[in-house]
């Protein structure tokens, strides 16, 4: 679907002979003979052509001339020479000697000319002297006699093969050395026999049954014998071409009697294959440089065909060439050029060259370029270039640069009718994909014109097209039916009325449209100029050109729809102007290069120039979008572009600099989609949301994109067109949530709307049964054109509750005034509630049943297939509507013996038992037990409630039943004591005055309820006796030791058992000395002070002496150990994580460490690949997937938690089970501070006052090591730096699993921000000698 575009044309035309070459005159020649041009070749490193100049039957000097474009000293059209160097060409008879091959070696700045004499030519120029003419080293490396017939380098310039006339071919080095000698004999044609096996042929294809009846031949024998017959054309020449890959090398060679035939060599000289015998077959051979084809001529009487072969020599069809009508000559002298990619093949006839390009299997003429008319082209591609290249003739040397760009027509809605012509001679092929989507090589229409199609254009705004060709401009029209385009109609003809020798000499360029009927057309005379017609003005029979200077343009384009009139220029600097009325006026955006394809629109008062360079950056103004650009496409609201990596993407237009390009993720980014390898854009048609693109091959796939189809569906909701958005929800496949999701007020207010365009029942049953509470527009379907960063959205955050019954109720609201036309969506509406409501809709049902027995069976058949059956029959029988249960029961699979005789039964029942039994069996227990109160059925409560721990329901619907719920109560509380729930049991006991079973459960309860326990048991009638009342406090006061709570023990042996001694002692366990020596003053026992109090305070002293001791070793042997573990893996890191040092002692600190190596603690690398050795036990483990030593199960998991939670010395985890061994000890040590500072005011108090201090100064030297070990484990430098760290490791998004997820876990929570804990200071005593 691609066309041939000029983008670049540059002319040398060669002074009089008489006069210098630095004349600064470079216009034609008024010669009669102009000078001849015998080859061209490239200098690819500086983009310069070499020329060679001569010799002539009268002069037989050989001048070569550099020609250079783009330089400061003439416009760019005009080529600039320069003088290499020259020396007389003749042969030994003095005739002037003929170039066979000219190529130039950049490295060494030589050019090799070859000559048919035989001499080999080196032409070297001097890189420091460059800039002087006619100072070049010429030198003859070589001669071969008798001549040479053909000679070709290789694609990597390190071998030259020469063909000589006495049927000889020579590999040649280099240097000049020979490798290999060949002869081409007559025995060379046996060396295989061609044999086709009919493929595509009628024999081979399937004829139907009748076709066994028939007689049919071989396939494989010939329909005649092919002996390969000269053609009468045939100027025995001798061509060689290489295969791109420099592998083998194909020689063209006329076998003297035989035929013609071309061998295939290896780079050593070996016969690989010849080809079969082609009738007529010429001289001209190009080999295909992706290596599948090989191109030749065939003449045959009718025609003129350029035939394929493959490297086996077998013939792969052909192509007929268009013979000029105007020069039906020009086909006798041919020669064929691919280019350097492989996309085209130039034919160069006599006066023209043709660019043919091939795609599902049909080929195209895309351009003919007229050269001269006094010698035959001499051409050459460029190396690296593929589309560029150089011919020359007499006189006159042509440079022209093409690129493939799609002819389309606007993209914007309503003109994007997908538009796209393709040019194939002199046929314009119009297809509008909109209207119908025809695979090339066919099209909807095709128009012609009188000569080979140059350019074509449409005009903005999709209404007009322009053929641009040699006779002049066809103007077409297109006309619109309806939505659907029509083939293009002529309408008018702009004539140029050239002569043939200007035609040769004026060549047009390019064509574009700068009003709705006004085209300009650059096109070359002495200088690149513009010509303008407008085909709407009155022109009383007389075409008329107006003209504008172009010196400097490159490329014209026609402008975007928005735009104002004109069209925009570039040169080959990239500056833009906007060619009006003759006059050139700056645009308001520039490229910083030259860009080939561009495209100019207007958005939002924001001009956009859009442009794609030759190496595929994709440029918005100056702005660098994309380095992989293949092809793109703008629309009114996207830039649409390929990619290399294969996607298409999309991006909201809006100024340059805030245009978002979307990252490479089809999964979450509706603005990037996966496509097929190498697919290229054709055109985009918004209106109906879809892409066109063509494979590698030349088909075509039509796509419709998320981000089109979105944008699309948005659209139609905001113009309150649901009909349309419905419509294509339903073909994309898209949520239909979006259409309540993206304007949801809006769709409220517009629910009759909706109903009424959506109209069909089932496209609204569709729409209802879709819903669900999340907000997609939060989640798969987020507006990325709202400019907002594209993050991750927790599905649970999207959640709309109640959204789902805001829509059902809004739509039954509309339609309970039209039941019966819509009862089918008002039962849908009803069941696809969250939760479903499906009582309402059976309700829905039952009344029916009352109006139309028809009608209710419908709807019953309808509910019954959106709800399981077996569902709905229970729900219709909690409806207590036997006869709705029995039709939806018959609606089910169910055998009628398991449910008639239960709903006969039924029928027999009074209401209350009849409602009892329907719950029960369904389960609803509770109703059911509603049901049995309503009986007065009291004794069935009971067993009821105590089936079915119904207890606390059974109180409620008692509760102003006193004497039942007594009853109930009592049966709870053994219900609640069977389970253990003594407390709950014993304060339901409680409540009945049972207080016997009361104080048995709260005694049980344990310490918690030791106060309502002695209460109750006081409470007891009969009195409870004391010996009893002391055995019940006695458990109590040991429940409540054991619960380490010594004052609720001492209050029970101080006033139950009058014990003043053991309440003492459990207060002094309690470290509570204060309310103990109350205690001996309360109860005047001073005989306790020696015997009670001092014991407990050396007691407490002891074991409090012991704690701190503990403690202050702990710290004194744990926080060194973790510093000195934090400074390994600071150190070396790499013995401290994988157990030891790959590089002997060197450390991290030098520069001995390979610089591939990561030494970073929180390194993916380090932590995923050896993933620390040191405790695995086996050194050298490089990972876990496919090693034996794979730790990613739950099983080694487990080992490695256990492993963790040991914190054993020598372990990584080792570190983090000491910090959190001292985060526990200081905790502990501050919850200890409080009892000490109460032992030490109570030693005071018993004058211990040494004791005391002592006791003092051993927690102060505590408390003291536990703030060091504060600052020294939790650092305040490191809490800062932690949280920027572990934010580096979870940007990774790396969690391995298995045994590894430990060890990641563990250093994650390493990392982590951590609150050191808080430790406080000790009030000392003052008498003591403390400080307040």
């Amino acid at each position: 679907m691609r066309n041939l575009r000029n983008i670049g044309h540059g002319v040398f035309r060669d002074p009089d002979p008489d006069s210098p070459l630095s004349s600064a005159s470079l216009s034609h020649s008024s010669s009669s003979t102009p000078t001849p041009f015998s080859a061209t070749c490239w200098d690819v490193s500086r983009d310069e052509v070499i020329v060679a100049r001569g010799p002539t039957p009268g002069d037989a000097r050989l001048e070569l001339l550099r020609l250079a474009k783009h330089t400061h000293a003439a416009p760019p059209s005009h080529l600039q020479p320069r003088s290499i160097g020259s020396w007389d060409a003749a042969t030994d008879d003095g005739e002037p000697d003929v170039i066979r091959s000219m190529h130039y070696l950049s490295d060494t700045l030589t050019t090799c000319v070859i000559l048919a004499g035989g001499n080999i030519v080196t032409v070297v120029e001097d890189e420091e002297n460059v800039a002087v003419p006619g100072e070049a080293h010429i030198e003859i490396v070589a001669t071969l006699q008798p001549s040479i017939a053909a000679a070709r380098w290789s694609p990597d310039e390190e071998l030259l093969v020469l063909a000589t006339g006495d049927g000889k071919v020579f590999f040649i080095s280099r240097d000049f050395d020979v490798i290999a000698e060949v002869s081409l004999h007559e025995e060379d044609l046996k060396l295989s026999k061609h044999v086709s096996v009919g493929w595509g042929k009628k024999e081979t294809q399937f004829q139907g049954k009748g076709a066994k009846a028939k007689a049919l031949k071989d396939p494989t024998i010939p329909d005649k014998e092919v002996q390969g017959t000269p053609s009468p054309n045939d100027d025995g020449r001798c061509t060689i071409s290489w295969r791109g890959d420099g592998a083998y090398v194909a020689v063209n060679f006329l076998q003297e009697g035989v035929r013609r035939v071309v061998r295939v060599y290896t780079r050593e000289g070996e016969l690989n294959s010849v080809t079969e015998p082609v009738d007529g077959l010429e001289g001209s051979l190009s080999w295909r440089p992706e290596g599948n084809l090989m191109a030749g001529i065939q003449r045959l009487p009718d025609r003129t065909d350029v035939v394929f072969f493959e490297r086996n020599g077998l013939r792969h069809g052909q192509l007929t060439l268009q013979t000029p009508e105007n020069a039906p000559d020009a086909v006798q002298d041919i020669s064929l050029e691919w280019n350097s990619d492989s996309t085209v093949l130039a034919v160069i006839l006599k006066d023209r060259i043709q660019l043919w390009t091939t795609g599902n299997y049909h080929w195209y003429l895309k351009q003919e370029i007229l050269i001269g008319q006094h010698q035959t082209p001499r051409f050459s591609w460029h190396a690296e270039k593929p589309l560029l290249f150089a011919a020359a003739t007499a006189g006159k040397v042509v440079v022209n640069e093409y690129i493939l760009a799609v002819t389309r027509g606007p993209a914007r809605a309503p003109y994007d009718h997908g538009a796209v012509a393709v040019i194939d001679g002199r046929t314009v092929k119009f297809t509008p994909f909109r209207t119908a989507n025809v695979p090339p090589p066919m099209s909807m229409a095709e128009v012609e014109v009188e000569s080979p199609v140059i350019d074509v254009a449409f005009a903005r705004d999709g209404s007009a097209m322009a053929v641009l060709h040699r006779g002049g401009v066809s103007f077409f029209g297109l006309e619109t039916k309806g939505t659907r385009l029509c083939a293009p109609k002529l309408q008018s003809e702009a004539l140029f009325g050239k002569s043939v020798s200007r035609l040769y000499e004026e060549p047009l360029l390019q064509i574009g449209f700068s009003g709705v009927s006004e085209v300009q057309i650059l096109h070359m005379v002495d200088d690149l100029e513009l010509l303008r017609h407008d085909f709407a003005a009155p022109s009383g029979g007389k075409v008329t050109w107006k003209k504008t200077d172009a010196a400097s343009v490159v490329a014209i384009t026609t402008p975007g729809p928005a735009l104002d009139d004109g069209i925009v220029a570039q040169d080959w600097r990239g500056r833009l102007s906007r060619v009006c009325d003759g006059e050139h006026f700056p645009f308001p955006a520039e490229f910083p290069a030259f860009m080939p394809w561009a495209r100019f629109v207007k958005h939002h008062d924001q001009y956009l120039a859009i442009g794609l360079s030759r190496n595929g950056h994709l440029y918005a103004n100056s702005r660098q979008l994309a380095k992989n650009c293949t092809s793109f496409v703008v629309t009114a609201h996207h830039l649409i572009f390929t990619t290399t990596n294969h996607f298409v993407k999309f991006i909201h237009l809006a100024a340059d600099e805030d245009l978002d390009v979307p990252k490479d993720d089809p999964e979450n980014d509706e603005r990037c989609r996966s496509i097929e390898r190498g697919g290229r854009l054709v055109t985009a048609m918004p209106t109906k949301m879809a892409l066109v693109l063509q494979m590698p091959r030349g088909n075509l796939e039509t796509i419709y994109p998320r981000a089109m189809v979105l944008a699309g569906i948005r659209q139609f909701i905001e113009q309150k067109d649901y009909s349309s958005a419905f419509a294509t929800c339903r073909t994309q496949r898209v949520d239909m949530n979006l259409l309540y999701d993206h304007r949801p007020e809006q769709f409220l207010e517009s629910i009759g709307l909706f109903l009424e365009q959506v109209k069909d029942t089932a496209n609204i049953d569709l729409f209802l049964s879709s819903l669900k509470e999340e907000d997609v527009t939060q989640t798969m379907y987020r507006d990325t054109s709202a400019g907002l960063p594209q993050q991750p959205v927790d599905p649970r955050a999207a959640v709309k509750p109640g959204k789902i019954n805001t829509i059902c109720d809004a739509v039954l609201e509309k339609l309970k005034t039209q039941k019966n036309a819509n009862l089918q969506n008002i039962i849908t509406a009803h069941v696809c509630k969250n939760p479903p409501a499906l009582e309402d809709g059976l309700r829905v049902v039952a009344e029916l049943m009352k109006e139309d027995e028809t009608l209710a069976e419908r709807a019953v058949e309808h509910i019954c297939f959106l709800v399981d059956v077996n569902r709905l029959y229970d729900h219709a029988l909690g409806l207590y509507d036997l006869d709705l249960t029995l039709l939806v029961a018959q609606q089910s699979q169910r055998d009628p013996r398991e449910y008639l005789p239960f709903i006969q039964e039924l029928h027999k029942m009074p209401v209350l038992r009849r409602q009892f039994t329907i719950d029960d069996k369904l389960g609803h227990h509770e109703k059911a037990l509603n049901h049995l109160k309503a009986l007065n059925e009291f004794e069935e409560v009971k067993d009821y409630t105590v089936k079915h721990k119904l207890y606390q329901h059974a109180l409620l619907i008692y509760r102003h039943d006193e004497q039942h719920h007594h009853v109930i109560t009592d049966l709870y509380a053994a219900y609640l004591k069977s389970v253990s729930q003594f407390k709950e049991a014993g304060l339901a006991y409680e409540s009945l005055n049972k207080y016997a079973d009361a104080t048995d459960c709260y005694l049980k309860a344990g310490a918690s309820s030791w106060r309502e326990c002695l209460y109750v048991a006081q409470q007891q009638e009969p009195p409870i006796t004391q010996e009893k009342l002391e055995e019940v406090a006695t458990a109590l006061a040991d429940a409540l030791r054991e619960a380490k709570d010594y004052a609720s023990a001492g209050t029970i042996h101080l006033e139950y058992l009058n014990s003043v001694e053991t309440a003492i002692q459990s207060l002094c366990k309690g470290y509570l000395f204060a309310d103990a020596l109350r205690l001996v003053a309360l109860h005047k026992r001073p005989d306790l002070l020696e015997t009670a109090i001092n014991t407990g305070l050396t007691e407490a002293l002891s074991s409090s002496t012991e704690l701190l001791a503990d403690c202050k070793a702990q710290l004194k042997s744990q926080v060194p150990r973790i510093l000195e573990l934090r400074r390994k893996a600071v150190e070396d890191p790499l013995a401290f994580y994988e157990g030891e040092n790959p590089f002997g002692n060197r450390t991290a600190a030098g520069d001995d460490i390979p610089d591939d190596i990561s030494i970073a603690a929180s390194s993916r690398a380090t932590t995923s690949a050896s993933l620390f050795t040191r405790y695995t036990g086996k050194a050298g483990s490089v990972g876990t997937v496919g090693s034996n030593v794979s730790r990613a199960t739950s099983k080694n998991r487990r080992r490695e938690e256990k492993k963790r939670a040991r914190g054993r010395k020598g372990t990584v985890y080792e570190e983090e089970y000491l910090v959190n061994s001292v985060r526990r000890l200081i905790e502990r040590v501050e919850s200890t501070k409080v009892e000490v500072e109460r032992l030490v005011f109570g030693l005071a108090r018993r004058d211990m006052a040494e004791r005391a201090r002592t006791m003092e100064d051993l927690m102060a030297q505590v408390l003291e090591g536990c703030k060091t070990a504060i600052k020294e484990v939790w650092p305040p430098q490191e809490n800062e730096n932690v949280e920027s760290q572990s934010g580096d490791l979870d940007a990774e998004g790396y969690r391995p699993g298995g045994g590894d997820g430990v060890l990641f876990e563990s250093l994650e929570a390493m990392r982590a921000k951590q609150t050191p804990p808080v430790i406080g200071g000790l009030e000392r005593l003052v008498l003591l000698g403390g400080r307040k």
